[in-house]
C-alpha cells in the first residue's frame, strides 16, 4: 500500500534534501516501532505522521486539506478500540470506519485521552491480563486471550506498566497461581 501518491514524485525529486529535525525524529521513532512486530498500531500511527510531514513539504500550495471530522471522533475511536481489543484493528481501518484521516484520529484521541491509541490499547490489554492472571490463567494463555502476540510481548508491556512480570504479579496478589489441568497450582509454604 502506498502512503504517498504519484503527485509527490516531482516535488520529491526537485528537493530531495529536507532539513526537518521533526521529520528525522518521527522517522527514527517509526523505525523503533517497526522493530516490535506486535505493535502494528503504533507503527501505523507513526507512519501516518511521517507521511503527513512529507506531504506538507511536497504538497503543491493549492492542494486542499482533509476536512476535519466532528469532536466525537476520539470517543468513536475509543469505542472501536474497546470493541476490537483482543483482535486489534489497523489505523487505516479505524480511520475508514470513523470517517477521519489517520493522523487526525491519533491527534484527536491523544488530545482527548492524554495518550495515543496504541498506548491505550496496550494499557487496556494489560489491565485485562491482570484480571485473568488473578483468576489463575497462566501467562502464556493470558497473552493470547488479551491480544498480545505472545508471552514475551505480554511480559515486556506488563513489566513496563505494572513494574513486575505477569507471574510475579499473580503470585504477589495471592491469586491461585498458574493452572495445570484446570486446577490451581498449590501455594508454596511461607
Amino acid at each position: 500500500m502506498s502512503h504517498l501518491d504519484a503527485s509527490f514524485i516531482g516535488p520529491a525529486v526537485d528537493t530531495p534534501d529536507l532539513a526537518d529535525p521533526l521529520l528525522r525524529v518521527r522517522v527514527a521513532r517509526l523505525h523503533t516501532a517497526l522493530e516490535d512486530p506486535g505493535d502494528a498500531l503504533e507503527a501505523e500511527s507513526r507512519l501516518a505522521f511521517v507521511g503527513e510531514r512529507l506531504r506538507g513539504h511536497l504538497r503543491p500550495v493549492e492542494a486542499p486539506e482533509h476536512p476535519r471530522p466532528g469532536p466525537g471522533v476520539a470517543r468513536d475511536l475509543r469505542e472501536l478500540l474497546d470493541e476490537r481489543l483482543r483482535e486489534g484493528i489497523t489505523l487505516a481501518e479505524a480511520a475508514r470506519l470513523v470517517h477521519a484521516h489517520p493522523t487526525h484520529l491519533v491527534r484527536a484521541f491523544s488530545a482527548a485521552y492524554a495518550m495515543p491509541p496504541h498506548q491505550y490499547v496496550t494499557a487496556r490489554r494489560v489491565d485485562l491480563a491482570r484480571r485473568l492472571l488473578l483468576e489463575g490463567v497462566p501467562p502464556g494463555e493470558t497473552a493470547g486471550a488479551v491480544g498480545f502476540h505472545d508471552q514475551s510481548h505480554l511480559t515486556r508491556h506488563f513489566k513496563r506498566i505494572a513494574g513486575t512480570t505477569p507471574g510475579r504479579f499473580a503470585r504477589s496478589r495471592g491469586g491461585p497461581g498458574p493452572r495445570e489441568g484446570g486446577k490451581p497450582a498449590p501455594r508454596p509454604p511461607r
